[in-house]
């Protein structure tokens, strides 16, 4: 792999291991500052119709309660547009000065008149006065340039309102609706992304006018991290002014699910300080977004005093593209296997095969058989509390070495051993050891272990900036040409399942959307006393939100993946009550994407990555689809989940579902 050099010229950080806030101009929007010396800003959007201003109200009353500062609301035609006016009114009688910001699509005529009403206007470049027909079409130079003076044209009078009225703006690219032209020339990339935002600030710039956001948002996390870093290195090659951030994963789902697919994304670019404002997109109610946006964020108010970590003078890692570390295989583990999944039970004694369903295991008596979901763990860790019965095919057990050595059974088990256990043995495993070592030991682990063909690192750090020390002992061993396969280990003293699967996504999940890590270990050694039940649901919960950064990392698929948008004004049917019912007819269908949207702004375009897509055409229509391309259009909703079905049977991905 060629080195990427970190150096000023293509930095889009302030440091790799040093945790610093980007610095960027601060944008005025209402009595809200974003970017600057500002803390980091949390917003959301509403899902009432726009034309329902009661509704409307309350909704954005209960946002602002739960911790929301800025609030979007969907403008998709002049009525909705001119509506802004009268909610906005309501709310500032009721004592609410939070700022408000239109979504606009299509039309530029409703951000116009937005502009004038709200204190901020959210344009998309990719289907703001540019073409959407999902065709390739040839563009030549002369062509580029006249769409470009076209798109000029019909964006100029709204950068002159904005400019007028103190009004911001966001310039929010979204991954999947690039328009045609960028898509012929750039394709669908990350620096299509970046040079679509591009085209339309360079208008902002010529005008003078800079009160303005940036994002690149895509439901990929993989994708999304990397169009944001690369938009960092472009404003800086550019010469443009260091706008800020703001942070999304598009259509990032519910539930657990949406909530470390979002971490995984806006995570890593916080740990790197990228991203001045936060939107959590869930198919919830809105209420719920602003707590794990803050949730989020409340990490990094006081990382600047976290311990050293040796600076990076050059970056073996292109940060602008996925590239798995190349690692030997040892087992099964590196070289071309998925990440494993060691699950901590080493807090239970005498574990019992019927609590073994905890890790995705389960036990029937009656057959004397064992069955597996597909959140199935591959490795326990039991430490100290060795099981009592024969484990199934398909599951291993890791003991303390202390254990290990005086067990019966050395060849079923593995021994985890300390750095100085490691030093001192002369007994191991013939296939396969654990040695588990702190970021700050990796020169001696990687010394010790160089060119043994039986060892597994189990990499931890007890750094505050946790991510980064760890990218930093991958580096050690990158520079070093050590290819020992690493599963990243984490720990958290006791906390909320939602801290656990935020802090987790961001911790490992930053690491492995840039192809670090061939494995994840959640620990339980720094929570405190619990009953047996308590630890079985924690155990529960690291097992499933293991598979779960793994999924949203894109590295390893273990079960559908729903691309569902987080609803709005325009959405033609019940998200939430609609995703759930296809979730509960789909959600055995392992490694299918299936787009939920509510409607064609967030239809084919921003399911970008799905295999098959349902989305709201008309009041109790749906259109459905395979990848971008429309298979059955106006079906009626009350049959869409079967017609859908049909389509996935057709392709022959679908299969019967399997009762346990």
């Amino acid at each position: 792999m060629e080195p990427f050099i970190q150096s000023s010229e293509i930095q889009y950080c302030d440091s790799l291991t040093k945790y610093s806030r980007r610095k960027t101009i601060p944008v005025r929007v209402g009595d809200v500052l974003i970017g600057g010396d500002n803390p980091i800003v949390v917003q959301s959007m509403t899902t009432v119709d726009t034309m329902d201003t009661q509704g409307s109200v309350e909704q954005c009353i209960r946002m602002i309660d739960s911790g929301c500062q800025l609030i979007r609301i969907t403008a998709p035609s002049i009525k909705e547009a001119e509506n802004l006016r009268n909610i906005r009114n309501e709310l500032r009688k009721r004592g609410y000065q939070t700022p408000l910001v239109a979504d606009i699509h299509f039309t530029p005529n409703a951000a116009e008149i937005a502009a004038r009403i709200v204190e901020k206007v959210r344009i998309n470049p990719g289907n703001y006065a540019d073409k959407k027909k999902f065709e390739v079409i040839e563009y030549t130079d002369a062509s580029y340039q006249e769409e470009l003076e076209r798109i000029r044209e019909r964006f100029l009078p709204l950068v002159k309102i904005c400019k007028e009225h103190g009004t911001a703006m966001r310039i929010g690219t979204n991954h999947g609706s690039l328009s045609d032209r960028i898509m012929s020339r750039y394709g669908d990339t990350p620096l299509g992304m970046v040079e679509s935002a591009l085209e339309f600030l360079r208008i902002c710039e010529e005008e003078n006018y800079h009160d303005i956001v940036i994002s690149m948002k895509s439901s990929n996390t993989q994708v999304m991290v990397q169009a944001y870093r690369l938009l960092v290195q472009k404003l800086n090659e550019g010469g443009f002014k260091p706008y800020p951030l703001h942070l999304g994963v598009t259509e990032a789902g519910e539930a657990e699910d949406g909530r470390i697919k979002s971490a995984v994304g806006i995570g890593t670019l916080l740990e790197d300080g990228l991203g001045d404002t936060v939107r959590v997109s869930l198919t919830e109610d809105p209420e719920f977004e602003a707590p794990v946006a803050k949730a989020l964020i409340d990490r990094y108010t006081n990382r600047k005093n976290h311990s050293q970590i040796q600076a990076i003078n050059e970056y073996p890692i292109n940060p602008f593209e996925h590239t798995k570390r190349e690692s030997k295989e040892i087992y099964n583990f590196g070289g071309q296997n998925v990440p494993r999944v060691i699950t901590d039970i080493s807090r239970v004694e005498n574990i019992s095969e019927k609590e073994m369903k905890a890790v995705g295991h389960f036990y029937l008596p009656e057959l004397d058989k064992w069955k597996m979901n597909d959140l199935g763990c591959d490795f326990v860790y039991s430490g100290d509390n060795p099981i009592p019965f024969m484990l199934p095919n398909g599951m291993r057990e890791i003991q303390n070495f202390e254990v290990w050595k005086n067990t019966q059974d050395q060849t079923n088990k593995y021994p985890l051993f300390s750095l100085q256990e490691f030093q001192s043995s002369d007994a191991f495993h013939a296939e396969l050891n654990f040695l588990e070592v702190l970021d700050t030991e990796i020169e001696s682990a990687s010394d010790l272990v160089e060119n043994r063909k039986d060892v597994v690192l189990i990499l931890k750090t007890s750094n505050a900036h946790g991510m980064p020390a760890i990218r930093r002992a991958f580096v050690h061993l990158i520079q070093k040409n050590n290819s020992i396969p690493v599963v990243v280990k984490v720990s958290y003293p006791d906390q909320t399942a939602d801290q656990t699967m935020l802090y987790a996504a961001t911790d490992v999940g930053g690491l492995l959307v840039d192809g670090l890590g061939d494995g994840i270990l959640i620990s339980l050694e720094k929570e405190g006393e619990h009953t047996r039940e308590e630890v079985l649901e924690q155990i529960k919960l690291h097992n499933n939100v293991s598979f779960g950064v793994l999924q949203a990392a894109r590295t390893r698929m273990s079960k559908t993946e729903y691309i569902s948008c987080p609803s709005c004004g325009r959405t033609l049917f019940d998200l939430q009550e609609t995703t759930a019912m296809i979730r509960k007819r789909t959600d055995h269908l392992k490694g299918v994407k299936i787009g939920i949207m509510g409607c064609i702004v967030n239809g084919p375009g921003e399911m970008a990555d799905a295999d098959y897509g349902y989305v709201g055409s008309g009041k109790g229509k749906i259109t459905l689809y395979k990848g971008k391309e429309v298979i059955k259009r106006s079906v009626p909703s009350e049959n869409a989940v079967d017609e859908l079905i049909e389509i996935i049977r057709a392709d022959g991905m679908w299969t019967e579902p399997e009762t346990i």
